[in-house]
């Protein structure tokens, strides 16, 4: 097991009575759909354009080991403004057309829990999503949020001429979403300018799945990737698990399609950050960017995400997210850290960040705080992550990762440390028999102590999203809805 270097009391003070309302600092949290780390300039892309996120990575810290906790959106989403797992939550897989999202029997999937939203919201915080909620109850404002501009459902089959939730109506929107998520970003901002807000700004972009993927490309990028190669997109053949998405494989019309999305995601960060300092409040914001989870184009012969492949896979691509922490003055900047961190993490460390009080106790959330690392300072940090996708686990160290699926298997046992590409499955060699048996304990450990008894699927627990797989030994059964 690997450690950080390690400095004992770093826990910061937080009060909620401590800062007063006029001195707390704004969060703007922006959040991609389906974007691996490794699509972007600031993590040595070459190819695809992103000067203003690359911008943000050298004006604060950047995370080289950040893990979604989940596959797909609606989890993940739900883990950001929880800090629980889904076994905790209840959310397994994305939530599908209707259901949970609209209709007569819509509801948020959250509610019962404490949000950072609601949080922020008693602590006079201005609260504003604009973009991809996917957490159910989508017509009206949810968990504290008073501005709220967002989808219908959680899918995207175009950026143009699309289903828009406004003022609590449904209409077509004609114009490029990514463009209008970046206004009306800009519009609460300047709205909510003498005091604290939190805006959550979901774009749906950059994607990367869904018949738009082989159409033309009409944002301003067009031109610029219409000869690129795209060298950066692995051509590998399809791997014998890909379940969808083979269309899009090794086609270059759909890596320059995907590229074109990123840099239209990466125009309005640029847009953001000179509001914020435009109206002089870009050195009391925090600024966050990260990923619901990974997504992989080509790695492993594998296009998306873990939902297309069957068995269900828990490769890196699909874990391995971008996140950047920005704070002129609190967060280190130029900075990058190899601490292992997940979406689990990120409300414990923006409670403490922002001084807003504590972790609820109940359910006890297994986030770390890793604000620390952001000042600058040398904590004791234990490098592991956990993942779960339905009938899939796994636990990654920074050397090992083992990959459990209930009750049958197929299992992967990978020495990172020699094989950071997963290509070799060391499972039920002899060799490694003990590492295999003591990450399986540790895995066991893990969910043993966090997940709720009603939403542990491993023990016959339920889903309050659909589910890819039938039944927890792997049988499939069509989604509901069309896919994340």
């Amino acid at each position: 097991m690997r450690s950080l270097l390690v400095s004992s009391c770093l826990l910061l003070v937080a009060g909620v009575q401590a800062v007063g309302q006029a001195d707390r600092p704004n969060l703007v949290f922006i959040l991609t759909d389906n974007q691996g780390d490794w699509t972007l300039g600031c993590y040595g892309n070459r190819d695809i354009r992103t000067p203003h996120i690359d911008a943000l990575a050298r004006g604060g810290m950047r995370f080289t080991n950040a893990f979604s906790v989940n596959a797909v959106c609606s989890p993940t989403r739900a883990s950001f403004l929880t800090g629980l797992i889904p076994s905790q939550h209840g959310v397994h897989c994305w939530l599908g057309a209707g259901g949970a999202q609209m209709g007569a029997g819509a509801y948020c999937t959250i509610r019962e829990f404490e949000t950072l939203p609601k949080r922020l919201a008693r602590l006079g915080y201005a609260c504003g999503l604009v973009g991809k909620w996917h957490l159910g109850g989508n017509l009206h404002p949810q968990e504290g949020f008073s501005y709220w501009i967002t989808k219908p459902h959680g899918h995207t089959t175009a950026f143009y001429d699309v289903p828009i939730i406004r003022d609590g109506r449904v209409a077509d929107e004609p114009r490029y979403t990514t463009e209008l998520w970046t206004d009306h970003a800009c519009r609460f901002i300047r709205q909510n300018k003498d005091r604290p807000f939190f805006l959550f700004l979901a774009y749906n972009g950059p994607y990367g799945l869904g018949a738009s993927l082989l159409r033309p490309t009409r944002n301003r990028h067009a031109a610029a990737y219409a000869e690129s190669e795209m060298p950066s997109f692995p051509r590998l053949s399809a791997h014998p698990w890909l379940h969808n998405n083979r269309q899009y494989l090794n086609n270059v019309q759909a890596m320059r399609r995907y590229a074109a999305e990123c840099s239209g995601v990466d125009d309005g960060v640029g847009e953001v950050m000179a509001c914020l300092k435009g109206l002089g409040l870009d050195k009391r914001t925090l600024v966050v960017y990260s990923a619901d989870q990974g997504w992989g184009g080509g790695q492993h012969g594998i296009w998306g995400m873990g939902d297309h492949t069957r068995p269900l896979h828990a490769f890196d691509e699909t874990m391995h997210v971008p996140l950047i922490f920005r704070w002129p003055g609190v967060v280190q900047a130029g900075a990058t850290s190899d601490a292992m961190v997940s979406t689990c993490d990120w409300m414990p460390t923006l409670l403490a960040l922002l001084e807003a009080g504590d972790m609820p106790a109940k359910p006890p959330s297994p986030g770390r705080d890793f604000s620390p690392i952001l000042r600058g300072r040398k904590v004791d940090w234990e490098q592991v992550v956990y993942y779960e996708f339905e009938n899939t686990r796994a636990i990654r160290t920074a050397d090992w990762k083992l990959i459990r699926r209930h009750p049958s298997g197929p299992d992967e046992l990978y020495h990172l440390a020699r094989d950071a590409g997963e290509a070799n499955n060391l499972i039920g060699q002899a060799d490694h028999d003990r590492q295999q048996r003591e990450l399986g304990h540790r895995l066991d450990a893990f969910f043993a102590r966090y997940a709720d008894p009603q939403y542990d699927l491993w023990r016959g627990g339920r889903s309050k999203a659909g589910r890819i797989l039938r039944s927890p030994a792997g049988t499939t059964r069509p989604a509901k809805g069309p896919p994340p």
